[in-house]
């Protein structure tokens, strides 16, 4: 790939995040070192449930975060404008980490310390969850939802994790693969803790079924190069390649493939990291027939995922959609099931919100409901295939009902 397509490709990157973070800090008032508050609007009885958030909008991971922070921020102001939460109104104290661990610790501390959350929500990278959580659940003594996709094996105590896992994303998936597609699997990634455990699960699944791992490495989260990569996928013969990249670059490795000529071989790549969020950063062309393995696609056909689509879409536009790969349909279902806990609890104590939180449960969802599996902390949620074409996803498989996390079972 010549360097000028390679900057066109970052450079619509860079476009894309900076039309995010204009509508999603419309309104809000900035503090200064990447702190931003939203607080309630009109007059209030009682004082404010502080609700904090610590998400990368800036750093190579921002294209995650930002989405994410649309979507707190349409939750806090939507129950707000229902009467808050046990009669009180929900403030937005909203922390940039900024795709850096020690900034984060520092930024996350202010949250727990000086502003004094009730409760937190956030993280992007398995790496940058382990870097702040003992600060909030150990040392802050906060509650600490996880919003985002990742590896499991996460089991901490009054941590609880709303995004799907490994069980959900490739006990189905990767057989589907396998049928629809072939048996010759090459794994990338990029160099931290999601991609290799994830990985490691999908190869198990993979062998457990027959199939065949050819190939297998990792890069940091900024490679741009991946041209000695793909000349061993070529050569391997290659039928998956089963990705764990993340932008920004996914899309320029995605890219090298197809100009290789991986897919019109009948080649077919699989990442669970892409849905309509990531799309935009990649041609039609490049992404036709790729698969993922997610919570939610603009696909799912029902009544209230389009509705929060349409809501969403209309206070932040097209340039940033709600992106299950990005987090953010596991952040509404943090922010929600957090509501329906203290609600249950009639409370926003730690202890009193962790009990009902065990069991918490929503009808309604992007996806679908959704609901704690006891014991877990954990949601079962419905999982859905989709292949990319035109552009688009549509969906092949639908789980048969919620899937179960598969983590923290008691033995």
């Amino acid at each position: 790939m010549s360097t000028d397509n390679m900057n066109e490709i970052l450079e619509s990157y860079s476009r894309r995040l900076f039309l995010q973070r204009t509508a999603l800090f419309s309104g809000m008032l900035a503090l200064g070192s990447g702190s931003y508050l939203l607080n309630p609007r009109g007059a209030w009885a009682a004082d404010p449930i502080k609700v904090g958030f610590a998400l990368d909008l800036t750093g190579p991971i921002s294209v995650q975060g930002l989405p994410c922070a649309n979507v707190a921020k349409m939750l806090v102001e939507d129950i707000n404008a229902k009467g808050g939460v046990l009669g009180r109104p929900l403030q937005m104290f909203l922390e940039d980490t900024a795709t850096n661990e020690a900034i984060a610790v520092t930024r996350v501390s202010k949250l727990v310390q000086k502003d004094n959350v009730d409760v937190m929500i956030g993280g992007i990278t398995s790496s940058m969850r382990n870097a702040i959580k003992d600060t909030i659940v150990n040392r802050g003594k906060k509650l600490y939802l996880y919003p985002q996709l990742y590896e499991g094996k996460e089991c901490t105590a009054n941590l609880f994790c709303t995004g799907p896992t490994p069980a959900q994303q490739c006990d189905t998936f990767v057989p589907w693969l396998m049928k629809n597609t072939g048996k010759k699997f090459y794994f990338t990634g990029a160099d931290y803790i999601w991609p290799h455990t994830l990985n490691a699960y999908a190869k198990n699944v993979v062998e457990k079924n027959g199939g065949e791992v050819v190939g297998e490495e990792y890069s940091p989260v900024d490679q741009v190069e991946y041209g000695a990569t793909v000349r061993k996928i070529m050569a391997n013969n290659t039928d998956v390649v089963f990705t764990t990249l993340i932008p920004p670059g996914l899309p320029v490795f995605v890219k090298q493939l197809y100009e290789a000529g991986f897919m019109k071989r009948g080649g077919r790549v699989a990442s669970v990291l892409y849905d309509e969020s990531t799309m935009t950063i990649s041609s039609p062309a490049e992404t036709e027939g790729l698969a993922s393995c997610l919570d939610y696609f603009r696909a799912v056909d029902d009544p209230f995922s389009k509705q929060l689509f349409e809501k969403y879409t209309a206070m932040f536009g097209t340039k940033n959609p709600l992106s299950a790969a990005g987090g953010s349909t596991g952040t509404y279902r943090a922010v929600k099931l957090w509501e329906a806990a203290a609600k249950e609890a009639g409370s926003v104590a730690r202890d009193a919100v962790a009990a009902a939180l065990d069991h918490a449960k929503i009808s309604e969802g992007p996806g679908g409901g959704a609901e704690m599996v006891p014991g877990t902390r954990h949601v079962k949620m419905n999982m859905y295939t989709a292949v990319a074409k035109g552009g688009k996803f549509d969906i092949v498989d639908k789980s048969n009902g919620a899937v179960a996390p598969g983590e923290c079972m008691k033995s």
